[in-house]
């Protein structure tokens, strides 16, 4: 009969991370601790980082070209960060409209030009799923958030945060994701008496800034390794909880007389 291999246990791969949050909270230096990184660098806000990175990579092929690389050729680097992924998405709806010739991707008809972004992010997932494989490495990918209101059918409409996405691509890139973290500040609300039975609420942030590891009311977020709900932002704080990649996955082959 055929012989078919059946892999025993959890399969360890390297993680598939977006890390999304306000500008400046501190993503990619949080990205930058993770081990022997690279920086796609898109958006080119990574100058006064120490890390080795790409330059500024101003079209989707060169994008495409970079994972490429990186796939087809021997290095020493363990995680490819993707800075940022919203500024990713401006160079795919470019190429889209440059394809179609039109000035701007929402000028072909029909939603045909989300479509095509959606192709284009599908296909360089796929590439870095191929770099993951080939490379055993991590991938990090870093966004922005925005304020959306969130219809609930359960209560009123309320604001929280998301990926700073088009609603197209935003789906797509949090289900090829193992882990999405929402990187925030703690802040405190205290309230100021104002005379006459009035009074304001003062935001106070105390510089303490985190990661939320599940979803809230407040942000998207999930996680596939049992995490706490917060983590420091800080990768060692998150590595603690990697599991270990050993140098060869063991299985067992069923119908056949070896066992791994």
């Amino acid at each position: 009969g055929v012989n078919m291999r059946i892999l025993s246990g959890k399969q360890i791969r390297p993680r598939r991370i977006l890390l999304y949050g306000p500008h400046g909270i501190g993503k990619s230096t949080w990205a930058a601790a993770a081990p022997c990184p690279i920086f796609l660098n898109i958006e080119d806000g990574v100058a006064d980082l120490a890390v080795p990175k790409t330059e500024q990579l101003k079209q989707y092929a060169d994008v495409v070209s970079a994972v490429s690389w990186l796939i087809q050729n021997p290095h020493e680097f363990q995680t490819i960060v993707i800075d940022t992924i919203d500024w990713l998405e401006h160079l795919i709806f470019q190429q889209v409209a440059r394809d179609a010739s039109k000035g701007n991707i929402s000028d072909i008809g029909y939603g045909k030009g989300y479509d095509a972004g959606r192709e284009k992010w599908d296909f360089l997932l796929r590439g870095l799923d191929e770099l993951r494989k080939q490379r055993n490495t991590t991938i990090i990918l870093l966004a922005h958030a925005k304020i959306v209101k969130f219809d609930n059918p359960e209560t009123d409409a309320y604001d929280r945060y998301d990926l700073d996405l088009h609603k197209s691509s935003c789906g797509l890139v949090q289900e090829w994701c193992d882990e999405v973290f929402f990187a925030c500040q703690r802040v405190f609300v205290r309230t100021e008496e104002q005379g006459f039975n009035r009074e304001r609420k003062i935001a106070v942030g105390n510089n303490e800034r985190y990661i939320r590891t599940t979803e809230t009311p407040a942000a998207i977020a999930k996680n596939r390794l049992q995490l706490p709900a917060e983590l420091p932002l800080d990768w060692a704080a998150f590595a603690k909880f990697l599991p270990v990649i050993p140098a060869n996955v063991s299985g067992v082959v069923v119908n056949g007389s070896s066992k791994q």
